[in-house]
């Protein structure tokens, strides 16, 4: 069957993107409890691309199914986690890559870079990092599992933040009832 990607975010009410976000289905993952646990080879770098054995991995339908089997432990490892395997996975900065940002009916939707679509919110949280100078946003995915903004999407993030005043509220912006800082 041939992958469709969502549509483009702008064009779609929060209702829509929730529909998106609920059919997206996802192995599950916490229920597994592999026996085998080793080294899968394969590191995502910091710009979101994916390298097995040191080749980039250039079929999209593989990054999006290897996706959905990354967790991340409470000591920051990741992990590709099948029902056999539990194997570890190299991450230089975030596991994701958010391209897109939409302010949609009082929260923020985001687009990765594995076209899975992530409503900000208590459990979608946005994470300020790095320094004034250099910031850098992380939104939580799943699974313990971030995405990086890229600067693009930052830059939409900001405008969205300028445009609701956030000059004047110490920079930060809300998401279904959550209040994020922009500021590291």
């Amino acid at each position: 069957m041939p992958y469709e990607p969502p549509p483009y975010l702008a064009s779609l009410t929060l209702a829509e993107i929730a529909a998106l976000v609920a059919d997206r289905k996802l192995p599950p993952v916490e229920g597994w409890a592999p026996k085998v646990i080793g080294e899968s080879h394969m590191v995502i770098a910091a710009d979101g691309t994916w390298f097995h054995e040191g080749g980039e991995i250039r079929r999209e339908a593989m990054v999006r199914a290897f996706a959905g089997l990354l967790t991340r432990d409470a000591e920051g490892h990741h992990w590709l986690v099948t029902p056999f395997e539990k194997l570890a996975i190299e991450v230089e900065d975030a596991a994701f890559i958010a391209t897109d940002c939409v302010r949609a009916d009082g929260a923020l939707a985001f687009r990765l870079n594995t076209d899975d679509i992530v409503i900000a919110g208590p459990d979608h949280a946005l994470r300020a990092a790095g320094t004034a100078e250099e910031p850098a946003l992380y939104l939580h995915v799943r699974r313990g599992c971030e995405a990086r903004l890229n600067r693009s999407t930052w830059a939409q993030l900001a405008g969205i933040a300028v445009a609701e005043g956030a000059q004047d509220n110490g920079w930060q912006v809300t998401s279904q009832g959550a209040t994020f800082s922009l500021l590291p």
